[in-house]
């Protein structure tokens, strides 16, 4: 059995002679350079056809960023195309040159199956650094909200979206494998094609999870923000209420009529400044026992 693994797609004339020199199909091709495919199965009779998504993480943007990965296997070949190099692989590589595990004297569909099974792995790594995110989030959501914690959430809202195409649709692929009449899936690679998609089933409910804790995240940021906003308010408002006997106070004694007999009275200066005052404190008094402050 061989694998041949290709990284990159740019030179486009090794790829065409690879299709001729094992009967290719032409769409097929065009799939394969066609990197905005979603993942897919199609069973050419002689060989079959895989569309799947590697995700994985761009180091100094701290984003998820994914590359697609065809996969053609048949009765003693597996030929695997990449966009880039990527390490994601090399766990396989090892078990192939220590000769521990089954790979060696399984067929192609196992060598397939391990392939596949390698990918969705790195799913659950993708899913644990979000969830530690969001957690992180979370936490300074709660203390202190923030329009940097706002786009930190539409950004992780924005990954989780291309998880979810990502995986979505390859439990189609998984479920298309386990029914396939083909040849070249033997029985034993269907029981661990089985385990790949309960793990598949299991990520996508860690999605969907995920994606309500992003959107109940967001309905605390704007109620975090609405609370801070009434907070301010109703300190304003206690504010003016306290304003305004005061000024209705020195509105009435800001009248120049002649005849007003506190005028010219002595002491009348610091009285309404008492005044003012035992007003003053008698609402705040009140407030608190209301429960207001």
């Amino acid at each position: 059995m061989t694998w041949i693994n290709i990284d990159g797609l740019h030179q486009v004339e090794i790829i065409e002679k690879i299709g001729k020199q094992l009967n290719l199909h032409p769409l097929l091709l065009e799939d394969i350079l066609n990197t905005e495919q979603r993942p897919k199965m199609e069973d050419f009779g002689n060989y079959v056809f895989i569309v799947l998504k590697i995700l994985y993480y761009e180091g100094k943007a701290n984003r998820i960023l994914t590359e697609q990965v065809s996969l053609i296997f048949g009765q003693n070949f597996v030929i695997s195309f990449q966009e880039k190099e990527l390490n994601i692989f090399n766990s396989v590589r090892e078990i192939i040159k220590s000769g521990k595990g089954r790979i060696r004297r399984m067929g192609a569909d196992y060598l397939a199956y391990a392939l596949m099974d390698t990918i969705v792995d790195n799913y659950f790594i993708i899913l644990e650094r979000l969830g530690e995110k969001i957690g992180d989030i979370e936490e300074d959501l709660v203390a202190n909200p923030t329009p940097e914690a706002l786009k930190a959430i539409q950004n992780l809202k924005r990954e989780m979206i291309l998880l979810r195409k990502s995986v979505w649709p390859l439990r189609e692929v998984v479920s298309g494998l386990e029914r396939s009449d083909s040849l070249l899936i033997h029985d034993y690679t269907d029981i661990h094609l089985r385990d790949v998609y309960d793990h598949i089933i299991q990520i996508i409910d860690t999605i969907e999870t995920l994606r309500e804790m992003l959107s109940g995240m967001l309905d605390i940021y704007i109620s975090s923000i609405s609370n801070r906003t009434n907070e301010i308010m109703k300190i304003l408002t206690i504010m003016a209420t306290i304003f305004i006997p005061l000024t209705f106070i020195v509105g009435v004694y800001g009248m120049n009529f002649e005849y007003m007999p506190e005028l010219k009275w002595r002491w009348g200066y610091p009285v309404v400044w008492v005044i003012i005052m035992v007003v003053s404190v008698s609402m705040l008094v009140y407030f608190r026992r209301k429960k207001w402050l």
